[in-house]
């Protein structure tokens, strides 16, 4: 047996690597240049435009997604926009509504106090005149009360009566209040 390398040739004198003897590298480079070749034509006819198609597809859909949002967002936007108007002008109607309640019931009760008053006052002018009318009437008979009266002491005093004109004259000079 013969003492070889392992790096460099077997027992037959021939290398360990066929790849790297140089006898086999232009067939090696032929079917890398045919292998390199085919895998292009099927990557560029194939497989690329159905991965570039997907991406398109994808592409176009979230574009289409994005733009759908957008108009729902702007119709939501107009929508909300409306309930907002929508809500200040009930505020307002119903601001008004108050204000003209407020007004209305206000202005009636003003009424009412000023025809309450008017009664009142109306009221007091009849049981003033009434007042009056009784106290002139009142005032008319003290004088014959007081004539009355004064004839009945004098006469329990003295035990007889006293001349009408005499009493009469007696309450007509009596101090007026």
């Amino acid at each position: 047996m013969a003492e070889t390398s392992a790096n460099t040739e077997s027992h037959t004198g021939h290398s360990s690597f066929p790849p790297f003897e140089s006898e086999y590298f232009p067939s090696q480079l032929v079917w890398l240049a045919l292998t390199f070749i085919l895998l292009y034509v099927l990557m560029a006819k194939i497989a690329l435009p159905r991965v570039g198609s997907i991406f398109a597809e994808r592409s176009k859909r979230i574009g289409d997604d994005i733009a759908a949002a957008e108009r729902l967002k702007e119709r939501s936007d107009i929508a909300h926009a409306s309930y907002e108007k929508a809500l200040a002008d009930a505020r307002g109607r119903a601001q008004a509504i108050a204000n003209a309640t407020r007004e209305s019931e206000a202005a009636a009760a003003d009424e009412t106090n000023k025809r309450l008053e008017a009664q009142l006052h109306e009221r007091l002018a009849a049981a003033d005149r009434s007042i009056a009318a009784r106290r002139a009437t009142a005032m008319e008979s003290v004088g014959t009360i007081a004539a009355e009266t004064a004839t009945a002491i004098v006469e329990r005093l003295v035990g007889k009566a006293p001349p009408a004109q005499d009493v009469a004259a007696a309450v007509r000079d009596l101090p007026k209040r």
